[in-house]
């Protein structure tokens, strides 16, 4: 007879892990004496902010350490054996049979010009498994088990004719194709909306909890890890700070630096906002329309209805969010707003400005009035340019002097929090978060009356984050800003938005004050919106 509260077998240990960067002559620890234990049928999730070196950790497990990255200590044991003795030859028979990894952005991590079918047949051919015949209809099951629907179209398809939930459910049955022992998934829902998120969690459990896997899962996401974690390891600076079970790290954190993220999480609770009725209208669309024309990937005209006959206000000084999942139409909508796209129907109006209307020179200097804050600020800021010159060039462009733009530069890089000679460094030198001012300083510099901000806080960590959306509703006070604020988390919603907008297939179907809308949804959409974010259930169970 067997011990039933027995400890389920170990199946890969990392003991007292050390990892060395190269730092001028000498070489400093990115990963200073990590131990993790991951067990048969468990999922230890390792949290942390950009830096903390769960990634590092991750990449040592799989033999992909980058080549300026050494071991300095410790050891990585799987079956036996010392994973960072290992050599190539070894770790090709390995990776994706005993040991598989889930990329965080698989658009990246899948081979654009080979079809979807070949790249997940390609695991068993590196592996010398299976026939022909029987390689492919593995591949079909494969497809289906991780829910992708009509397999044998899904086959024939390159990665950029899947949206990112199938794309990262292809990933998924890529891994999981020879059944391995460990499954590591780094940041696998980071970039991916609410209800597809949900998805996928579910997938990735349904199938480990079947199979029996054990699961590093690696995410910033304190949400996700209440969801599906068994167990959880917090990283600061390369070491563990803190770890143990869920209930117990995330119910009473001992250590001050989880404490912090955790406060640092944004929550459905709206805060109490002032009421902005007898504000002035800053902002109207009125029955706002686009539709995208083309050829569909097998042939055929394809019309896709992307705004239908949109309208609403936004006053002076309000915050009016956007939400809703990938293709509901939220960043069309706010293109619409900066005339990047014409509308083919309806009409906005800024203040006294008949902003669609507006032609020519009129058009050029009624843009002033209209400015964003774009998702990606390494994407968006020109890496040829220094800091000072990317702020600078909106106000030169409308006939600001030189001198007198710089100097604007450098005062608002003050105001968002920057040490103004950063004016003359360039957006490689700086982190994510120190970008995306940089991203608000540029928005600010033209005075702006209407800010758009899409997605602006998505890919940054939860205490980043807390800092550019606080900076945010400092700058719209300061400046007297309206902003139309982009997102799909309805947590950062909750806390930044006067009133919310829930966006699906074009349509706005549901349009309430942030505390009315959170507390009493009406519309099915949004009540399945907000039963589908990470941990929910579990932090209100």
């Amino acid at each position: 007879m067997t011990d039933a509260s027995a400890p389920t077998p170990i199946v890969l240990a990392i003991e007292d892990l050390s990892l060395a960067l190269p730092v001028g002559g000498d070489r400093a620890l990115a990963v200073d004496r990590v131990s993790l234990t991951l067990r048969r049928g468990e999922i230890l999730c390792v949290v942390g902010e950009s830096g903390s070196g769960k990634s590092l950790c991750a990449s040592a497990m799989m033999g992909l350490l980058p080549r300026a990255v050494k071991p300095a200590g410790g050891r990585i044991t799987f079956a036996g054996r010392d994973l960072l003795s290992l050599p190539e030859a070894e770790w090709r028979t390995l990776r994706g049979a005993q040991l598989a990894m889930i990329f965080q952005e698989p658009m990246t991590a899948l081979n654009p010009v080979i079809r979807i079918g070949e790249q997940i047949e390609e695991v068993f051919l590196a592996h010398g498994k299976l026939p022909p015949e029987e390689r492919r209809a593995r591949t079909l099951a494969l497809v289906s088990e991780v829910g992708l629907p009509d397999p044998e179209t899904i086959l024939r398809t390159y990665p950029h004719q899947l949206s990112g939930g199938q794309r990262q459910r292809a990933m998924i049955a890529m891994a999981l194709a020879l059944e391995p022992a460990v499954l590591v998934a780094d940041e696998p829902t980071t970039a991916l909306d609410v209800t597809t998120q949900a998805q996928i969690l579910k997938l990735i459990r349904d199938i480990q909890r079947r199979r029996g896997m054990a699961v590093l899962f690696i995410t910033h996401d304190f949400g996700v890890v209440r969801e599906i974690a068994d167990s959880v390891a917090v990283m600061e600076k390369g070491v563990v700070v803190e770890q143990g079970a869920v209930s117990a790290v995330l119910g009473a954190p001992a250590h001050p630096y989880t404490r912090r993220l955790l406060a640092a999480v944004p929550t459905l609770d709206p805060p109490a906002r002032p009421s902005l009725a007898a504000e002035p209208i800053a902002v109207r669309a009125q029955g706002l329309a686009k539709t995208y024309r083309g050829t569909g990937w097998f042939g055929g005209r394809r019309e896709v209805a992307a705004v239908k006959d949109i309208s609403f206000d936004i006053r002076r000084g309000e915050t009016l969010g956007l939400v809703g999942e990938s293709g509901s139409g939220k960043s069309t909508l706010g293109r619409l707003m900066l005339r990047l796209i014409e509308p083919d129907g309806g009409s906005l109006q800024l203040g006294e400005i008949d902003f669609s209307a507006a032609k020519g020179d009129r058009l050029r200097r009624a843009r002033r009035h209209v400015q964003m804050v774009f998702q990606d600020p390494f994407a968006s800021l020109n890496p040829r340019r220094s800091v000072g010159q990317i702020i600078a060039d909106g106000p030169i462009a409308h006939g600001t002097p030189r001198c007198e733009a710089m100097a604007r530069a450098r005062e608002l890089l003050g105001l968002v929090g920057l040490d103004p000679a950063a004016a003359e460094r360039y957006p490689h030198e700086f982190s994510g978060g120190q970008r995306q001012r940089i991203g608000i300083a540029r928005a600010l510099a033209l005075r702006p009356e209407l800010l758009v901000a899409d997605e602006p806080v998505s890919a940054l960590d939860v205490s980043v984050q807390a800092q550019v959306l606080a900076l945010l509703e400092e700058m719209k006070q300061r400046f007297s800003l309206s902003m139309l604020f982009i997102t799909h988390d309805l947590n950062v919603a909750a806390q930044v938005c006067d009133r919310i907008a829930v966006m699906r297939r074009g349509e706005i179907v549901e349009i309430k004050p942030a505390a009315e809308l959170i507390a009493s949804p009406e519309h099915p959409y949004t009540q399945a919106l907000l039963q589908a974010i990470p941990g929910r259930k579990a932090a209100t169970a």
